[in-house]
């Protein structure tokens, strides 16, 4: 069950690299909320129930629910375009992104650790590298910040994969992942319409010291 969640979460890698819809960009981070929420209900079951209602709830009512929503009422309040306007083409983001994952697997291949869980490690890497070329390869700065939250799911993946041996250690991180998601969100998306009448990253160049 639980290579079946991480491999469809791989394919919404996929997926996210080619739309080219503001919307779509939303669909799949909602969609990869569900899929952790999956993840750490399967993974934890056997960790102190306090802990486990913690994680259940940060995925499916943070991840899944609240952000989704909250950048839709983003998209909806700065009356941004529905293109996301990537640099380049879908066909190169394709491309780009399943050589991040045959990367990711090679290189978890070439790790020799028996407290290292493979699928783990390279669904984590893939999301982490796939977040930054999503950031770099878009103009709007509402999919800076979804890259970013694809990073953050790719760093919820690997605390998972301790959970059952570290479980502050994962609450602490995700108290991190929401304070952080938080403030980008109301920074780089909320208020910055306020300023600029398209949410272009070209636009940042006019700002001054």
């Amino acid at each position: 069950m639980i290579n079946i969640l991480l491999i469809a979460f791989t394919i919404s890698l996929i997926y996210i690299a080619m739309a080219n819809r503001m919307l779509t960009f939303i669909r799949i981070i909602a969609f990869q909320g569900l899929l952790l929420f999956g993840v750490a209900f399967v993974e934890l079951i056997e960790i102190n129930v306090v802990n486990l209602v913690f994680v259940l709830l940060e995925t499916i009512v943070i991840k899944a629910v609240a952000i989704p929503m909250f950048l839709k009422y983003i998209l909806d309040r700065n009356r941004i375009t529905r293109e996301a306007e990537p640099y380049v083409s879908n066909f190169v983001s394709v491309v780009f992104v399943t050589m991040i994952i045959l990367g990711s697997f090679f290189l978890a291949h070439a790790i020799h650790d028996s407290y290292v869980r493979k699928i783990f490690f390279i669904v984590a890497l893939s999301a982490l590298f796939t977040g930054l070329y999503i950031i770099i390869t878009r103009r709007k700065i509402l999919t800076h910040v979804m890259g970013f939250l694809v990073i953050e799911n790719g760093v919820f993946v690997l605390s998972i994969a301790v959970g059952s041996e570290m479980p502050m250690l994962v609450n602490t991180g995700i108290l991190l992942d929401i304070f952080v998601s938080v403030i980008l969100l109301g920074i780089f998306a909320d208020k910055i319409g306020d300023v600029f009448e398209e949410q272009d990253v070209e636009q940042l160049r006019n700002l001054k010291d």
